[in-house]
């Protein structure tokens, strides 16, 4: 398996680590690459993340036969009807959004027919930094990716992504577009949200930022996330909120839970509620861990 030309569309952290990942594994000779910045082109091609930077998406995917898309959700559907008409019908289209089902809509409002050349993913993995200096050849590795064939996709097709995601070391796994939205609004989308949520609740307070000064290694670990990009988690939240608005009903039920033993001075269901958590933690950190680890061997 070797592509003669990627096309790169969106030059940041999670398509730039593709592109430097594929040409590190040696399968692809020639990469080109449109991101909406000059600026971010031509960093692009000063990292050797790409060969060619071009000016526009039409131009960029001309000739490839694997394309990548690696925009926000919210700039998917005018990414898909830039590339309609020049792209290949042959080739090979992927995406790395956070959610699939209006991915999948996107592409079957603007793509015509070639609808039949996308095969929609999601790898798990990234930063809280983005842009294209952040990019990384191992971002993939040991990390689990998404596929959410549509039904038109031919064995062939499905067969071509996995492998492109495997060699680069991803575990490829299959979901529908919904069972995906579904699970990634509670296992990401809602921490996320959580995350903003809880550095706004502190900074809001009069002693918000000596609280902050305070602040230890737990509060640093369970803010990450909260760093990551804005405009990237606005499209990433709009997008899926009917699923993130059941997680959140699902959330305050549990943090009632918590409340009502506070208020209630009961310790020992306070301690059953956090052994309960601290169980299912550890035992997906097990599971976790030997799901990387079958991964890398993969």
């Amino acid at each position: 398996m070797k592509f003669q030309r990627l096309a790169l569309i969106g030059c940041g952290l999670m398509g730039g680590s593709f592109a430097l990942a594929l040409r590190q594994a040696g399968l692809v000779q020639h990469i080109t690459g449109f991101s909406a910045s000059e600026k971010t082109r031509q960093r692009a091609v000063d990292l050797k993340v790409i060969d060619q930077a071009c000016s526009s998406v039409a131009e960029a995917v001309q000739g490839a036969d694997l394309v990548l898309l690696a925009v926000p959700v919210g700039a998917m559907h005018s990414s898909f009807a830039a590339l309609r008409d020049t792209m290949s019908p042959n080739a090979l289209l992927m995406d790395v959004g956070s959610t699939k089902c209006d991915v999948i809509a996107a592409a079957q409002a603007a793509l015509g027919e070639r609808l039949n050349c996308l095969v929609p993913a999601h790898p798990i993995a990234g930063k809280e930094l983005a842009g294209i200096e952040h990019a990384e050849g191992t971002l993939y590795q040991a990390r689990r990716t998404i596929l959410t064939p549509l039904p038109h996709n031919s064995i062939r097709q499905i067969k071509t992504a996995s492998e492109v995601w495997t060699a680069i070391g991803s575990h490829v796994s299959h979901m529908t577009p919904e069972a995906h939205d579904a699970t990634f609004a509670a296992v990401s989308h809602l921490p996320h949200l959580l995350a903003f949520a809880a550095v706004n609740a502190l900074t809001a307070q009069p002693q918000g930022a000596a609280f902050l000064e305070m602040a230890g290694p737990g509060f640093r670990d369970f803010s990450r996330i909260a760093a990551s990009d804005p405009a990237v988690w606005r499209d990433i939240l709009s997008a899926n909120r009917a699923e993130v608005l059941t997680q959140m009903a699902h959330f305050r039920a549990a943090l009632d839970q918590f409340e009502n033993t506070l208020t209630q001075g009961d310790t020992a269901a306070l301690q059953q509620l956090i052994q309960q958590a601290s169980e299912v933690r550890s035992a997906w950190t097990l599971q976790a861990g030997h799901a990387c680890h079958t991964a890398s061997e993969d």
